[in-house]
């Protein structure tokens, strides 16, 4: 399989996604704990259907000592018995925030009010803006159908 477009080699691609990149960092570099990052970035990926980003990230979260367990059940975190709350309450964010189109009234108050009460307002700034953020470059990979399962741990720096 070939991407319809390549991504990485493209001069205006490349320039806007180190752009993105930059901001990626400091999301990164955020008080929002870095497990709780790669659950969201995940998710996101499923539901979008970005194999790539999905293969980035579990392999990534294997690295940093995710164990198997956890990222088997992300799919199914609502019957699954391993998430703290407040990863639940990122994960419901996630979801909800990648899902505005299929509901009326995007994020729920409930959802919010969840996340609000395990998060600080810095670390509900850095998880709105990676749900953004993981949304943008799933939509980029789809687009162009990136082919997954060749990622390397920290391939990208």
């Amino acid at each position: 399989m070939e991407a319809r477009l390549d991504l990485f080699g493209n001069a205006v691609t490349r320039k806007l996604f180190g752009h993105i990149n930059t901001a990626g960092k400091v999301l990164t570099d955020s008080a929002l704990p870095a497990a709780t990052q790669e659950l969201v970035k995940i998710r996101a990926s499923q539901i979008n259907g970005c194999g790539f980003c999905a293969d980035m990230h579990t392999k990534e979260a294997t690295a940093a000592g995710e164990t198997q367990l956890r990222l088997n059940l992300i799919a199914t975190w609502r019957e699954a018995t391993v998430f703290t709350d407040a990863e639940r309450a990122a994960l419901e964010l996630a979801e909800q925030g990648t899902r505005i189109a299929d509901a009326a009234g995007g994020v729920t108050d409930e959802a919010w009010a969840a996340a609000a009460k395990h998060y600080d307002e810095d670390q509900l700034a850095a998880l709105v803006s990676l749900i953004a953020v993981i949304n943008l470059y799933n939509r980029f990979n789809v687009i162009v159908r990136q082919p997954a399962g060749s990622y390397e741990p920290g391939m990208f720096g």
